[in-house]
């Protein structure tokens, strides 16, 4: 069965190019991101990885963890990561997981049970796993998106995503289409107007079933 929005994700034992790692354990009290390629050493996958070493800031100024996931061995993922630094100009601190056997991938659904690595592999046997899994602090999946093996990945919407979902977590908003940072949000329908004058101050009342306020701080 597909993993879905608000499923607790597997836990997994596994080795990384930084040490070995219960995946559970490793988020800890902290945000998650999971993204996933099909090889080491494949161009779109290097630009992805130089973009989220480039958001190292980022990634900690919003208590997030980020992780990798290839289906390559520790030593392929050390070597690579040597590619990545001198692509991006940036240190690539986070650790990758070396998936051989597939493990993650089939536990993320990101591969059919029957899939193995067949001599001579290209990226294409292994090509959907280029995914992107944002985890809460509760160990949920909170959104997940899923990459054809010619569109490189956008981690700024990633990073806007993330952004969201920590605005919205366990409080009654949401965010409307295109929202960035600092711009107003919608008020859930579980509030009516005045509770939601009490939570968020001042309200826009669009339509009857469309509000919108101030962001939280």
């Amino acid at each position: 069965m597909a993993l879905r929005i608000n499923d607790l994700v597997p836990d997994f034992n596994a080795e990384t190019d930084q040490g070995a790692i219960s995946f559970h354990d490793w988020i800890g009290s902290d945000w998650a991101i999971l993204f996933s390629h099909p090889k080491d050493f494949t161009p779109v996958c290097t630009t992805e990885f130089g973009a989220v070493a480039q958001l190292a800031a980022e990634w900690k100024k919003r208590g997030t963890k980020v992780i990798g996931v290839s289906v390559d061995g520790v030593e392929a993922h050390q070597k690579w990561k040597g590619d990545i630094e001198k692509f991006s100009g940036a240190k690539a601190g986070f650790p990758i997981i070396a998936d051989e056997k597939l493990d993650v991938s089939k536990a993320f659904d990101m591969l059919p049970a029957e899939a193995y690595l067949p001599d001579g592999r290209t990226p294409n046997d292994t090509a959907t796993v280029r995914s992107v899994f944002i985890i809460g602090p509760d160990k949920k999946l909170k959104l997940s998106m899923t990459y054809p093996m010619s569109v490189g990945r956008n981690f700024a919407e990633v990073l806007r995503a993330l952004d969201a979902l920590q605005l919205t977590y366990n409080v009654p908003l949401a965010t409307p289409a295109n929202w960035a940072a600092g711009q107003d949000v919608i008020v859930a329908l579980s509030l009516n107007d005045e509770q939601a004058r009490e939570k968020y101050g001042a309200i826009d009342v669009k339509l009857p079933y469309l509000r919108t306020a101030k962001a939280p701080k």
